[in-house]
This record gives structure tokens, sequence and C-alpha cells, in this order.
């Protein structure tokens, strides 16, 4: 016995103390949680407070305005809960249409097998070729007023605000899709050999009652770890696009458009470190806790991913 412990000890004990991989990561998953409860519970807390303009320009955190104010006199910390909540639903939303995208494309590749299944893939490489982020700003570009025309025949008018923010998550969601696709394919080529879809087979069962009962339900848990790691990808894209002045338009914020604003207020005369810092501190937060709990699903959710990290 004691021979079995000192052979199986180490091992163990670097499973369980890998990053929290053995453990349910309880800190990452409350910060995010926390943060997204911020995010949506504090505009309503603070209605009128983001486009409230004061004369108390660029004053350092204080106990009255803990993150300082911007340019304008504005509280920043009402800005960040503002622009954190546009951020996690750009996330989200085109994390979900990836997620769409992805399992459908992958599973009917991998079905259908064959001549479909190489053109399918081949299609994915050459998406694969191309820069995401320069994709996304020729959708803006191309798109953006026809967009805003459509909203307003439909008499969507108060969706104007929004139209870019509508391209930014329909633009990340369609080039997010790819991973998603091959994970998908590669584990779907697996589970139509299995004898349970076999079975269906014989039964008489036609593809798609197949895919829908018993191949796509078995993808689930690998489904949800690569939503959970794709919704911080899109975030910090999506922020990257708004520092760049690509993204949500103003008055609307984002996490990135928040950043944007405060590296072009500093100066040599006056560094106001706060427009940077806390919106930074902000959106850093939220990408480590969702890629550490990602991670941990992952490891708990995917046994290939278990497998290797325990060799």
């Amino acid at each position: 016995m004691s021979s079995f412990r000192q052979e199986n000890s180490p091992r163990m004990n670097t499973f369980r103390t890998r990053k929290g991989y053995g453990r349910f990561p309880l800190k990452s998953f409350l910060t995010f949680f926390l943060l997204v409860i911020l995010a949506v519970i504090g505009p309503w807390l603070y209605p009128e407070s983001l486009s409230q303009v004061t004369d108390e320009s660029l004053h350092p955190p204080t106990l009255r305005h803990i993150f300082g104010t911007d340019i304008h006199g504005r509280d920043l910390f009402v800005r960040i809960l503002f622009g954190a909540r546009i951020s996690f639903s750009v996330g989200l939303s085109g994390s979900l249409i990836s997620l769409l995208v992805g399992v459908s494309y992958g599973a009917i590749a991998a079905y259908a097998g064959g001549k479909v299944e190489r053109i399918m893939m081949q299609i994915v490489d050459l998406l694969y070729s191309l820069p995401v982020l320069v994709f996304v700003i020729v959708l803006i570009a191309l798109f953006e007023k026809p967009l805003r025309a459509i909203l307003y025949q439909a008499h969507l008018g108060y969706l104007l605000p929004y139209s870019r923010i509508i391209l930014l998550l329909v633009g990340l969601g369609l080039v997010e899709w790819l991973t998603m696709a091959r994970v998908v394919r590669s584990r779907v080529l697996v589970l139509k050999e299995a004898l349970f879809v076999q079975a269906a087979k014989v039964l008489g069962q036609n593809s798609l009652n197949i895919l829908l009962k018993h191949i796509l339900p078995n993808l689930a848990g690998l489904v949800a770890v690569y939503l959970t790691l794709t919704i911080p990808t899109v975030i910090l894209e999506e922020s990257f696009l708004s520092f760049l002045g690509l993204g949500v338009e103003p008055p609307t914020s984002s996490l990135g458009s928040l950043l944007s604003d405060g590296a072009n207020t500093i100066n040599p005369i006056k560094i106001s470190w706060w427009l940077l810092f806390f919106p930074g501190l902000y959106l850093s937060l939220a990408l480590w806790s969702l890629n550490v709990f990602g991670e941990w699903l992952r490891d708990k959710l995917d046994p290939q991913a278990r497998s290797a990290s325990q060799q």
C-alpha cells in the first residue's frame, strides 16, 4: 500500500495543484460573478450619471468618485459599469453566434464525410488564413451605412446608436466559429462510429434524427468548454477594435473605448493614470477569471484534455 501511494501521489498532487485544474476555481468564479453583477446592476443604480457632465474634470480617485472622473467630469466607475455591460453583451452574443455556426458546420461536415467533408474543411482552412480583425473592419466599413438605412426604414431608429455593435457581434461571431467547427468535427468523427449510433442506423433512423438525438447531446460538455473560452476572446477583440476607434460609437462606451479615451487624455503635463488603470484592471480581471474557469471546465468535461493533462 505504501509503494502504491509513493508511486501515484506525485502525479495526483501535480494534477491537483495545476492552477486550480483539480478543484473548483472559486476565486476566479466569484471574481467574474462580481464583475457581471456590477455591470448588470450598476447602471440601474446610477441611471443619470453616465451623461452627467460636471466641472470636476480629471479628478483623481476620491471617496466621492472612487475611480476618479474623466475629462468631462463624469464618474469613471459608472462609465466602466456601463462599458462592461456592452463588452460582456458583445462577448456573449458573438460567442453564441460562433457556437451555432461552428457546431452546425462541424457536425454536418463530419457526418456527411467524403468529398463534402473535404470541401467544407478546405473552406475552414481558407478562412483561417484571413486576418480576423481585418475581416471585421471590412464588414463594418461595407455594411454600417446599409444597416443604418434598413433600421431607419424599419422604424427601428432606437437601434441606430447600436448599429456598429450589431455588426461587431455578427462579425466576431462569424470568424470565431472556425475553431469550434474543427473541434466538433473531430469529436463527431469518433461518435458516428460508436455502437449506439450504429444501432440507431440499423433501426432505420434518418441522419437528422441521429445528429439531433444521439450525437449533439454528447457534444454538450465540449461545447460548454469552448463557449467559455470563446467569450474572453471575443471580449478582447471587441475591446481592441473599440480602442482603435472602430468599435462602439459615442456616447455608448465599452471597456476598449474607455481605454482609448484614457490614452488620448494622457499628456506630459498631467498624467491621469486612473483613466487607463481602472478600465484595464476591470478588463484584465474579466479575461483572467473567464480563462481560468474555462481551463478548469475543459479539464473536467473534455476527456481528451483531462487525459493529456494527467500524462
